[in-house]
């Protein structure tokens, strides 16, 4: 390969800047946390799942052509960023805030999530072509960007369940439990419903729990808990 043939034109194309697009919410979600706007890091946390779920889709519609796995390598970069370093940088923003006692736990668990994240994806990129299933490896790494962002938006958040959600599911992530794609048509378009009802300026909130966010919650932890118990029983 020539000097010449590494320009960045030669290898970015649209579904890549979809992909920054993405890192971009990530790294907004990371900024907002450290600002203690823990609404808007969560917001931006979901923004970057949404970016996320159609780059590859994307990829697809336009032929993209890459040999390189430069797509592949950006895509996971992107997700280390969103869905690993911003939900550690939230639930230590939001967590060592409240309680300074819990500060070293808070630490811990907060690398835990990046740690097992980064973990998750090179796995991910090192089985990609090697493995006969259309099934994720593992709890898929947006899931707990997703998690962490619905169960704070829903009013219910609790900074000791959070650190025992997210050690739990960081660990779920590196396992072998098989989750199913989501291609579940109804499912998606209930889900995207609630996310504009979300995101919207109106709020649907009773008995001060936001209940999009809520029912986002259920959805996300029937999918971790239901497969969970699937592999069990297999």
């Amino acid at each position: 390969m020539k000097i010449e043939d590494t320009s960045m034109k030669k290898f970015i194309a649209i579904s890549d800047i979809i992909s920054l697009l993405n890192m971009s919410c990530g790294f907004f979600s990371i900024i907002c946390s450290i600002n203690h706007n823990f609404e808007l890091a969560a917001l931006f946390m979901i923004f970057a799942i949404m970016f996320d779920s159609v780059d590859g889709w994307v990829a697809r519609k336009t032929n993209r052509n890459d040999e390189l796995d430069f797509g592949k390598n950006i895509d996971s970069l992107s997700d280390a960023i969103s869905f690993g370093a911003a939900p550690a940088a939230f639930v230590y923003s939001t967590i060592n805030t409240t309680s300074i006692i819990l500060q070293p736990l808070v630490i811990i668990v907060s690398l835990l999530i990046v740690i097992c994240g980064v973990l998750r994806l090179t796995r991910y990129n090192v089985i990609a072509d090697k493995i006969q299933t259309k099934d994720f490896i593992g709890f898929p790494i947006p899931g707990i960007a997703f998690l962490l962002a619905t169960y704070y938006l829903s009013g219910l958040y609790n900074m000791y369940l959070t650190l025992i959600l997210s050690t739990v599911v960081s660990l779920i992530m590196i396992s072998t439990v098989r989750y199913p794609k989501f291609d579940n048509v109804p499912t998606l378009a209930v889900s995207c419903v609630l996310i504009i009802l979300l995101i919207l300026p109106v709020k649907f909130v009773l008995y001060g729990v936001n209940i999009p966010a809520l029912l986002l919650l259920i959805f996300c932890l029937y999918y971790l808990i239901i497969n969970l118990i699937k592999n069990f029983l297999n």
